[in-house]
């Protein structure tokens, strides 16, 4: 596989495309914040032939190059909602597995960030949207989002056997493993759940 990161200057996040070269043709996108001359140039200068986009979730500074994506490439658009942009998506939900050209997709769900949230695991690549950065965890509305977020990081993403590439939606790559060990939002996370739970006792 060939795998193309792109920084958009719009919302400072990341954009990556796929490629399953020197296999086949296909190639996806992730996360389109943008849609300028350097991804087109990573799609064109390959011959790609692009079958999708995933959408980690709906933000706009992860989906603002969708419109123009779709004016050039007639690609399938994978989220979990229905409309994005006012183009119509195909659903996906946690546990699915779906074939894409060359491509075995695992669609992984974590809320909190916000109710769309999913990760995409393609090999040994997490693309995690903004639920899980290096060194951080998404950022909630509420206690409720935070527990939820921490309960599905922990049961579907951290206890992932072996190590991965964390892909995120913004910032630099990382790995599982690194991000299991070192963390700092997991830690805060952790302090302050004890925090509470030593007050409700003394209480």
């Amino acid at each position: 596989m060939k795998l193309y990161f792109h920084y958009c200057s719009y919302g400072f996040s990341n954009c990556y495309v796929l490629g399953a070269a020197p296999d086949s043709a296909d190639a996806i996108i992730i996360d389109p914040g943008t849609m300028d001359e350097s991804v087109l140039k990573s799609i064109e200068n390959n011959n790609f032939h692009l079958r999708a986009a995933l959408i980690t979730h709906a933000h706009i500074t992860h989906v603002h190059g969708l419109r123009t994506l779709k004016r050039i490439y007639n690609a399938e658009i994978f989220a979990v909602n229905r409309v994005i942009l006012d183009h119509k998506t195909t659903l996906v939900r946690d546990g699915d597995k779906i074939d894409i050209g060359a491509f075995k997709v695992e669609v992984i769900s974590i809320p909190g960030h916000s109710a769309d949230s999913v990760v995409y695991r393609i090999g040994g690549l997490l693309f995690t949207g903004d639920v899980l950065t290096a060194g951080l965890v998404g950022e909630t509305d509420s206690t409720y989002g935070a527990t939820t977020q921490m309960g599905k990081l922990r049961s579907r993403l951290l206890s992932l056997p072996g190590d991965y590439t964390v892909l995120p939606g913004h910032g630099p790559p990382s790995s599982l493993e690194a991000e299991r060990r070192f963390n700092v939002g997991i830690t805060l996370y952790d302090q302050r759940r004890d925090r509470k739970h030593a007050f409700r006792v003394n209480i």
